[in-house]
């Protein structure tokens, strides 16, 4: 979460928005419309200043690994990983980075991957400019830094062990970070390898390249029809490692491409990835793809082809000779809501829910006027309207749905003085005012904002189709999904996977990416209830292709959360890094902070929330759980040695309670106090109803899949399985375990079923 506080200046902004909204040009969508400029003082989207000619004309990928190539008027690191790149003016700059652990006052570390002693590459024969992005395929970039007449082009790709230039005329010149010395590992005539720092760099030529040494620089005079090379910081100095990048060197990569297959039958997701070459010198075809440890681990396709690995801030990026591999993921279900609990002995569900239905307007407009905070104020009405319907409480159904159609009226309708969307179709995007969180300037957080709208908008759709029907206000949603999810390539009005970096496999939260550590993300929990969002509103609608999405991106981003925020496999943190978590993951960097606060129960918490059926993936590592939740009470006294205190003292402890109960129901259930504090996001009702259910059913049982999306598996310790399956159609649905288990779901309804099974 990309939270640089403007929070007060966005709420203030909100009264001082020109009153004359008749005459902002609109857009019908559905029953709402859009405005198609800002009002006059609020901000407008950020300029695009950094395009090619041949990436105009196409909406503008925004919170990318490369976005600060887009965006800022100076040049920027980007972290492709391993490598780091900076196409600044005086040359393009490669760096294979190392660790750098950094002491804080908080007593524990942060881990850094800086951008230090570049390789700086240039032209000899006319001057270089600034990058510019020239062409984006799904996980590389092309960079111009040259004019029409005088081209210097580079290619760039996640995971790829060489970066590829061409350069339309003249010599190329290689300046190395210290004193090179050349080494004897390669006698082929178009390979210069450098030794410099402790690195070795590899400098591959065309045939006919003449190498010379000016001063510091080495310069590769290159045949006049043969403008192209490849380099490579190689990832250890054995003359079999040279041999292996040799062979592929000239197999330049021009095209990157994923596809996803779900298959319902038994919840398995198959993600491909595959790249293009062209063979610029030889026959040779294939490159080198480096996996990160979510492609490799526990990967039998690839098992015995890997060659060679580099130590990167994502652990090791293991090298496969190949233009193609694949992943296969189990795709872990859940349903809209759990069933009732009229059978519990407790009178205090009863009695939390009545509050918390009396005080729903106050609830869900307690915080922020924004998009962010009024989208949380929705989701978190939408769980109590849940509890509500499943114990058959008719006047707090009907009196919730009122308040939240009314709310999100009053936003999609475009008519209001103070709230509006604005579809701003130079940059490709919708923006929500009044702005939160650099939402606008910067692009910040569309999918965490989002999320939280287009999943209360399943929530109603559930209820009252035709409310949320195209002609009405699901059109409105059907644009948001856009913003944050269209799955076409080169569209004018929204880029592919907005947040979403194919190859990193989770999103980015902030727009530009400026920094020198790169992009970020904090709360991937918010990410991953935009999916579930999706899955479910693709699910009502009969939309196999958004569902199918919805599934690769939820499946995708559990699996990255699992390796690179909670190392749950041991691959990744620094053996130096102290906690049990990150909380804010950057291209490169990774801590244990937020943006806007370091008391430790936020900082768990943030990748935690919120925390609703949706999040059973978060019980997929018990051990971890316990893990992370012991640290709190060490960290809290450190806070508080440092003259600080969280304020309430028990920040967020329903969040953690749920936490838990997902490793362990009575645990979890006994931390909860009925009159502490409340995440801002979340009701007292919302969390005994998880609390009690967790009690009743058991933990999360990933053992069992079934033939429906829509369905949950929980497991007791005595050995009783509890089945959940939600049939979103309008027509009777069998759905069948993977255990045998058969459910028969009426339309439109929540269908349970236990049996026991043994211990």
């Amino acid at each position: 979460m990309h939270k640089l506080f403007k929070f007060w200046g966005a709420v203030v902004s909100g009264f001082l928005l020109c009153t004359a909204t008749q005459a902002q040009p609109t857009q019908p969508i559905g029953a709402g419309q859009v405005l198609l400029a800002p009002r006059t003082a609020d901000n407008a989207a950020p300029k695009a200043i950094g395009l090619a000619d041949s990436m105009k004309g196409q909406a503008v990928p925004t919170n990318q690994w490369y976005s600060g190539l887009v965006f800022s008027p100076k040049a920027e690191v980007l972290f492709a990983q391993p490598y780091t790149v900076r196409a600044a003016a005086s040359g393009f700059e490669l760096a294979l980075p190392t660790r750098q652990v950094i002491a804080t006052e908080r007593q524990d570390t942060e881990i850094h991957y800086p951008h230090r002693a570049p390789l700086v590459i240039s032209p000899v024969s006319f001057k270089a400019t600034q990058g510019r992005l020239a062409k984006a395929s799904d996980w590389a970039v092309e960079i111009a830094m040259g004019s029409a007449a005088d081209r210097l082009d580079f290619t760039v790709a996640h995971g790829s062990p060489y970066v590829y230039g061409r350069i339309s005329r003249g010599p190329v010149a290689f300046q190395t970070p210290a004193s090179a010395q050349r080494t004897s590992l390669s006698t082929d005539e178009r390979v210069l390898t450098l030794n410099s720092g402790g690195q070795t760099f590899a400098l591959f030529g065309p045939s006919g390249v003449r190498w010379e040494q000016i001063g510091t620089q080495w310069v590769a005079h290159l045949p006049t029809d043969k403008g192209y090379f490849s380099v490579a910081v190689l990832p250890d100095n054995s003359p079999e490692t040279l041999a292996l990048f040799m062979r592929h060197a000239h197999a330049h990569i021009t095209q990157t491409q994923v596809s996803w297959h779900y298959t319902e039958t038994n919840n398995s997701l198959r993600t491909d990835y595959h790249v293009t070459t062209q063979a610029m010198e030889g026959t040779e075809t294939q490159t080198l793809l480096g996996l990160y440890p979510h492609h490799w681990h526990q990967n039998q396709s690839v098992n015995g082809k890997l060659k060679g690995q580099y130590e990167s801030i994502r652990g090791a990026i293991r090298l496969l000779p190949a233009n193609q591999f694949s992943t296969e993921l189990t795709y872990r279900g859940f349903v809209p809501f759990w069933p009732g609990l009229k059978d519990h002995s407790r009178n205090d569900l009863k009695a939390v829910l009545k509050a918390d239905v009396s005080n729903a307007r106050r609830n869900m407009l307690q915080i922020g006027n924004g998009p962010y905070w009024q989208g949380k104020g929705l989701q978190r009405i939408s769980k109590v309207l849940d509890v509500a319907e499943q114990h058959g409480d008719t006047n707090a159904v009907k009196r919730l749905q009122n308040l939240l159609k009314g709310r999100i009226e009053q936003w999609f309708s475009g008519t209001d003085r103070q709230t509006y969307f604005h579809l701003d179709k130079t940059l490709g995007t919708v923006l929500a005012y009044p702005e939160e969180y650099f939402a606008v300037e910067q692009m910040n957080d569309h999918h965490f904002h989002y999320g939280y709208w287009i999943r209360t908008m399943a929530d109603l759709a559930l209820r009252d189709p035709e409310w949320a029907s195209d002609a009405q206000w699901g059109a409105m949603t059907n644009l948001l999904i856009q913003d944050i999810a269209t799955a076409e390539r080169g569209r004018k009005d929204f880029p592919f996977l907005r947040t979403f970096d194919i190859y990193e496999g989770h999103s980015w939260a902030s727009g530009i990416g400026l920094g020198d550590l790169g992009n970020n993300q904090e709360s991937s929990s918010e990410a991953i209830n935009a999916w579930s969002a999706l899955i479910l509103w693709a699910e009502i609608r009969g939309d196999k292709a958004l569902r199918d999405l919805g599934i690769y991106l939820y499946t995708t981003e559990i699996e990255a959360i699992r390796h690179y925020w909670f190392d749950v496999h041991n691959l990744v943190f620094a053996p130096e890094y102290k906690n049990k978590e990150v909380s804010m993951l950057f291209g490169g960097a990774y801590k244990h902070n937020t943006w806007w606060t370091d008391e430790p129960r936020q900082i768990k918490g943030i990748n935690l929330l919120p925390i609703s059926t949706s999040s059973t993936y978060l019980g997929l590592d018990p051990a971890h759980t316990k893990r992370s939740l012991a640290t709190l009470p060490e960290d809290t006294r450190i806070f508080e040695s440092r003259g600080k205190r969280a304020n309430p003292t028990d920040m967020w402890q329903d969040l953690f309670a749920k936490y838990m109960a997902l490793a362990d129901p009575a645990q979890g259930l006994k931390m909860w106090n009925r009159w502490g504090a409340v995440e801002l996001g979340d009701t007292r009702t919302h969390t005994l109803h998880f609390l009690l259910s967790l009690e009743k059913m058991g933990t999360p049982d990933f053992s069992v899949t079934a033939d429906h999306v829509l369905h949950s598996v929980f497991k007791r310790a005595d050995g009783q399985r509890t089945y959940l399956a939600y049939n979103a159609g309008k027509t009777p649905l069998r759905v069948t375990f993977s255990d045998g288990q058969v459910l028969e779901v009426a339309a439109s309804s929540l269908a349970q079923a236990t049996r026991r099974v043994g211990p």
